[in-house]
Formats: C-alpha cells, sequence, structure tokens
C-alpha cells in the first residue's frame, strides 16, 4: 500500500469520535489517552475528572466504544485495499469510494465483486469467452445481436447453440448487477424506509405453541421503520422455535423500475431486453435476498442492542437496591415435595442454622411441627424478618407464615424476595466452596436471605443472565451481553464501594485494577495474615502492582482503619489535601462536623491555595462531610409485610404497593405479593404519553398501583400507576 493510501484511509478517530458524541475534542483526546495507558473507566470517571472535563462512565465507556468501532473499520478498509491491489484492480474512484465508506457494510459492498468466490455461473461464461459479446450488449446495438451470438455457438464448451450463449451472457450481467455496491445501497434503502416485517404461523406448526405464546404475530406486519424491538425479537424466537415463519416484504416491482431506469433509462430493444431480465434475475437472486439477510441482521442487531440496554439498567438497579442492615433474617425456601428449607443468617450474613418443614400438603405433610420449628428459631435466634423465595408454593408459603405472625409472633414480618438464580447459585463451584458441608436447597435459602441483606454481594455471585430482570436475554448475542454486565457489574460495584475485610473474591474482582487473581490473593493474604489495617497493605498482596493498586485503592474500605481517610472514596493520592483541609478547618476525623465546617470554604480560593483542581477538591470536601456513605441507602427499601393476598383477593380498582421486578420495552413487571407479578403496561404508566418505561421506574422502586383486571385462570394481572379517577 503507498503512502497516498494509507493516507487516504487513515481516520481522524479523535475527531470523529467527538463529532458523533457531540463532545469537545479535547475532553475525548484526553480520554482516549488515558484508557490506552491502562485505567479504568470507574477510575477515570471518579478521579480523573480534570484530565475528562467531567464526563461520566457513560460517556467515556461510549468514547470507548465508538473508538473501537472506528479502528476496526479503519482495519477493515485496509485490508480491503490491499485485497484488492493484490488483484491490480484498485482505481483512484475505488480508492475515493473506500474512503468515504462510512460503515462495514458500505466498505463489504465495494469488496463483494473482489471477493475470492467459487466458481459461479457467470465465471463459467466468461471462461467461455463470453464478456466480448457483454460488452457489446452494454452498447445497446439496434439489430444483429442473434448474428453476433451464433458467432459463440461452441459445442466444446457447452454452449451447443444461441439460447445457451444468451443465457451464459445473462448470468454474467445478473452476477455484476447483484454486486454492484450502488444498486445494493439503493435497495437497501428503498427497503429499509418502505419495507415490512411481516411473520406468519408457519404450516404445520400450531402445535407447537399450545400456549398461544406467539398469536400477536400469527399474521403480523409492521413498517420496518415502527416495529418495536420486542415485536422483533418475538419473531426472531418463533421462528427459532419453529413457530413463526418471518420475512421482510417491499414493492418488488418498483424496485425493478428503479433497477431498469439506473440500468437502460429509455432504451428498449434486445439488448435492453437483455439487461432488465438480467436485473430481475439479480434481485430475485442475489440482492433480494442480501439485502433482506442484512436487514434482519440490523434490526436484530438493533432490537438486541436495546434489549441488552435494558437488561444492565435493570441489572444495575438490582444491584444497588438498598441493603437491609442489622437485622437477622430467615431464609424460606419454598417446597412441596421434599419440604422447605430453612436457614438463618445473622446481620451480617453470617449462617447460624438450618431446618427443613413440611408446611404443605405432600408425603411428610406436618403442618404443627413446621409451625413449632419456626417459633422456635425466632425466639432462639432474634429473628425479625423473614425472606421468602417467590418460586412454588411460594404464594402458600407466606400465608403459612402470616397465619403464624398473627397467632404467634406479632412482631415478625416477611418480605418476598426474587429468588431468580439462588438454584444456580446454589449448584455453583462458590456456593459449594463456600458451604460444602450442606445441600444444594439449604445454600438457596441461604442465598435468599443474603439478597435480602445485600443484594449486591449476594448477586454478584451469580450469573447475571440468570436474575431474570431482561427480555429475550438468552437469545442475546452472548459476547455483547457479557461486556455490557461486566460493565455494569463494575459500574455498580465501584460506585458503592467495597469493605476489603469482608468481601468475596466474587465481589473484589469487579473492583477497578483488579483481576480474578489479585482477588484471590487479597482473600487469601488477608486469611494468612488477619485483616487489612491500611489501604497501603494491599502493596504487599502477591501480583498486585502498582498500576493496580492506584486503579483500586479509591473504592476499597477499612471502616475500622487507623487512617479514618480509608474508609472514605477519597483516593490516596489526595489524602495531603484531606489533611490539609481538615487541619484548617480545625477538626481532626471526618464526619458531619468536619462537612460543616469545610462548606464555609471558598472552594475555588482553596483548590487554587493547595493547588489542586475543582472537581477532586470538592469531591474530598463531599466525602470528608459523609465517610462512609453508601449510595444505596438512598434507594427504596424492600415491602415489609405481615398478611397476604391472594390472586382471587384481587379485584378491579384496588389499591395496592409492590416492588417492581423487571422493566422492558412495553412495561413493567411489579410484584404484590401473590405468586404472579402483574403487569403495568407502558399505556398506563403516566396520563402522558410514555416512550420508555425506564424514564418512570427501575428495578427495586417501590410503586402504587391499581388493579384494572385479573385472569385468574392464565394467572395475569394488569395494573396502573394512574389512579382510576386519572383514566
Amino acid at each position: 500500500m503507498t503512502t497516498v493510501e494509507n493516507d487516504a484511509l487513515t481516520i481522524d478517530i479523535a475527531s470523529a469520535v467527538a463529532k458523533e458524541l457531540a463532545l469537545p475534542l479535547k475532553k475525548v483526546t484526553a480520554t482516549s489517552e488515558l484508557l490506552a495507558d491502562g485505567n479504568t473507566v470507574p477510575f477515570v470517571a471518579r478521579y480523573r475528572k480534570e484530565v475528562t472535563g467531567n464526563l461520566d462512565e457513560v460517556q467515556i465507556r461510549d468514547i470507548q466504544a465508538v473508538t473501537k468501532r472506528l479502528e476496526d473499520l479503519q482495519a477493515r478498509k485496509q485490508t480491503v485495499q490491499k485485497a484488492i491491489a493484490e488483484q491490480k484492480a484498485m482505481t483512484p474512484n475505488l480508492l475515493k469510494a473506500l474512503a468515504a465508506a462510512e460503515t462495514m457494510q458500505a466498505v463489504e459492498d465495494i469488496y463483494l465483486p473482489y471477493k475470492q468466490k467459487r466458481r459461479t455461473k457467470a465465471t463459467i461464461a466468461k471462461e467461455a469467452g463470453l464478456m466480448p459479446l457483454a460488452q457489446l450488449v452494454q452498447k445497446f446495438p439496434t439489430t444483429g445481436l442473434q448474428a453476433e451470438a451464433a458467432k459463440f455457438v461452441n459445442p466444446e464448451k457447452d454452449l451447443p447453440d444461441i439460447a445457451a450463449v444468451m443465457a451464459g451472457v445473462h448470468e454474467i450481467f445478473a452476477e455484476v448487477i447483484g454486486e454492484n455496491a450502488g444498486l445494493r445501497d439503493w435497495t437497501r434503502k428503498y427497503m429499509r424506509d418502505n419495507g415490512h416485517l411481516v411473520s406468519k404461523l408457519k404450516r404445520g406448526a400450531s402445535d407447537k405453541d399450545t400456549q398461544e405464546v406467539f398469536k400477536l404475530y400469527y399474521e403480523f406486519s409492521m413498517p420496518i421503520s415502527k416495529v418495536a424491538n420486542h415485536q422483533i425479537l418475538a419473531i426472531n424466537r418463533g421462528e427459532n422455535e419453529g413457530v413463526l415463519s418471518g420475512s421482510i416484504e417491499a414493492d418488488a416491482e418498483a424496485i425493478a423500475r428503479y433497477l431498469k431506469f439506473r440500468l437502460v433509462g429509455s432504451k428498449t430493444g434486445e439488448a435492453a431486453d437483455v439487461l432488465i431480465a438480467a436485473a430481475n434475475d439479480a434481485y430475485k437472486r442475489f440482492i433480494g435476498p442480501a439485502i433482506e439477510r442484512e436487514l434482519r441482521k440490523e434490526l436484530f442487531e438493533r432490537a438486541a442492542g436495546d434489549a441488552i440496554k435494558v437488561f444492565g439498567t435493570n441489572l444495575y438497579h438490582l444491584l444497588m437496591a438498598a441493603p437491609l442492615r442489622g437485622r437477622v433474617v430467615l431464609g424460606f425456601d419454598p417446597g412441596i415435595r421434599t419440604g422447605s428449607k430453612l436457614a438463618v443468617v445473622d446481620e451480617n450474613g453470617k449462617f447460624l442454622e438450618k431446618a427443613v418443614i413440611y408446611p404443605h400438603r405432600a408425603a411428610k405433610y406436618d403442618p404443627k411441627g413446621a409451625k413449632d420449628t419456626i417459633i422456635k428459631l425466632v425466639k432462639q435466634y432474634g429473628v425479625s424478618l423473614v425472606a421468602i423465595g417467590n418460586g412454588t408454593a411460594s404464594r402458600e408459603s407466606q400465608t403459612f407464615i402470616a397465619d403464624i405472625i398473627k397467632s404467634d409472633l406479632p412482631d415478625l414480618q416477611y418480605v418476598v424476595v426474587n429468588e431468580s438464580g439462588a438454584s444456580v447459585y446454589s449448584a455453583s463451584d462458590v456456593a459449594r466452596e463456600e458451604f460444602p458441608d450442606l445441600q444444594v436447597e439449604q445454600r438457596s435459602a441461604i442465598s435468599i436471605a443474603r439478597r435480602l441483606q445485600d443484594p449486591m454481594a449476594e448477586l454478584i455471585k451469580i450469573d447475571p443472565q440468570a436474575v431474570g430482570v431482561g427480555q429475550y436475554q438468552h437469545d442475546l448475542p452472548t459476547k455483547e451481553l457479557d461486556a455490557e454486565l461486566d460493565a455494569v457489574l463494575e459500574t455498580a460495584v465501584n460506585q458503592v464501594g467495597v469493605n476489603l475485610n469482608t468481601a468475596s473474591p466474587q465481589l473484589l474482582t469487579h473492583i477497578a485494577g483488579l483481576t480474578k487473581t489479585t482477588a484471590a490473593n487479597i482473600v487469601t493474604y488477608r486469611d494468612e495474615n488477619g485483616q487489612f489495617t491500611s489501604r497501603a497493605q494491599l502493596k504487599k498482596v502477591p501480583k498486585l502492582g502498582p498500576k493496580a493498586f492506584e486503579q483500586a485503592a479509591g473504592f476499597l474500605r477499612l471502616p475500622d482503619a487507623k487512617n479514618a481517610l480509608d474508609n472514605t472514596d477519597i483516593h490516596p493520592e489526595s489524602y495531603k489535601i484531606a489533611e490539609a483541609l481538615l487541619k484548617e478547618s480545625g477538626v481532626t476525623t471526618p464526619g458531619a462536623e468536619a462537612g460543616q465546617a469545610l462548606q464555609r470554604f471558598n472552594n475555588q480560593a482553596t483548590a487554587d491555595r493547595l493547588g489542586v483542581g475543582l472537581p477532586t477538591l470538592q469531591d474530598v470536601i463531599a466525602s470528608l462531610g459523609n465517610p462512609g456513605r453508601d449510595l444505596r441507602d438512598d434507594a427504596p427499601g424492600a415491602v415489609l409485610r405481615s398478611d397476604v393476598l391472594s390472586l382471587k383477593d384481587l379485584k378491579p380498582g384496588m389499591q395496592l404497593q409492590g416492588t417492581v421486578r423487571n422493566v422492558v420495552d412495553f412495561g413493567a413487571f411489579v410484584d404484590l405479593g401473590v405468586h404472579e407479578d402483574g403487569l403495568v403496561h407502558i399505556s398506563r404508566m403516566a396520563k402522558r404519553m410514555v416512550k420508555n418505561p425506564h424514564e418512570i421506574v427501575a428495578v427495586g422502586d417501590i410503586v402504587t398501583v391499581w388493579v384494572v383486571d385479573v385472569d385468574v385462570k392464565r394467572e395475569r394481572i394488569g395494573l396502573s400507576m394512574v389512579a382510576p379517577k386519572e383514566n
């Protein structure tokens, strides 16, 4: 590749990123340099605000993602240019088109005619010497075409007659037209703007959808420009399960008219007819199917991208749910045939006691024994709260506990906990290592109790795809989903910070700068040397080098450290600033008193005097005034219950309070404590039109709802967040 060609294909990536994200070039360049130097997103967002110009994590990750996409595009352009050049086919116009291409698809369209491919009918026709005749056709001779075609008849080349010769010419034109980048691009845009996504019940497939899950899509047609993401994913799943057949339909006649206009204009005659026939065939065999595949892929990627974002948002709010501190909890994993498993954990999540009871009708039905066991455990360990899993027999278990509260333990309360993923955790290597002597179900009861006490610490042990807060998550591309979930876990864990002396290896792994190995080494060091007394001790942990310490230290807390700053989110690099501020305030330790004293300071003047950036100074002052603050404390808490409702108790117009369990494109599912979650459709979320449910609610929110309708047979509950009188 020549220097000129290199320059033509070189993208000014920083400028392109800045333009696409509408960010100042200076901020993009500085952020990119920090990331390239091995800094993590949480560290950059928190501790390099002066450098980035106060960009938040979302903006930094956007810069990271767009930069990667443009780098990949540039690399692909260079690969394609090299491949075409090796065929000695590169021209100035081709190089210009390649340089101007803004998407991978545009690059692939340019490369298509030059791709190595298997021998086609067109290839065979060229090998038989038919290119001169094809070139003649392009000149639109008014007469003599058949006579010219007769000159190419050659049985030895499998061209026994004129019809075979013209068929070969047809194949040459069909392939050339089918690979024309401009025609493909126009067809793609036309189908995108005017096509419909269509689905139908596959012939003979009704017995595969006995519950009519896909009934809405048996006869479905929606403009591509208007089709909703969840509809795309539903059709894809229906196809994968053999229930539906999906396709993209467009006006083939309109496309044929355009192809005719582009290829022959107003010309008529036999040559024009040859080209028109080849164009129609090219659309039918090559362009149409290829563009349909591309658009289906494009729709899926759009829908999957949205679903991944929805999943990530829901997971974030689930992880950031308020912890329930200072309560001894009884975990209750409901079961019928094998009994219900109980586990008592203390205020810090330490496992204390286990039991199995049989409160529900089965072979070992023993309601009295079950009741006696509950009362004994509550009184013996000072249990104040029961965490009941929301799986099989949950409603019956709620009734059982509610009856005990009413008759014997009036101060006891219960919470219905989303147990999604508890069984996955219970059978995992992590659970076996943590509780080697317990059965799977007993581990599950512990997990249910702990996820109420500290949702993040417990949920971090579970595969995010098992927690049930997404839509169609098992249909989504694994690589992209995993990347999003890793980013969400990293963001949530570092925003909260973790206790260096109690955090599990799974929790530590998500701290900025730490890996699975260094997280395990921290725990091993802790076990062998006792609890950490300072952040500086981290430097003694094997394989935890200076860079890892720099990235991680600010997100690790030590409530009992000798230096009170070790229990704040102030980075060790800013300790001198923090100490100077405390000295000037006349207060010796961080806390409310220090916060009040520091509020009187002129921040800009103080920043100038101490030689520190204003954003860092403001963060240090906020941390000194509120050491050990947990962002999750501002989140809504769990709904504590002492009575129970069943599906049959619900009546239209009834007002209830519930917890948002999942948010999807078309609404939100709310747990009312009746086993089945109710759906607040997007149209019933507010008096105004809502485009995105996330504008209104998040997973973990406590919301007031009104019952709209109840289908007991199908176990479906329709809810509204708008009071009936306002409907």
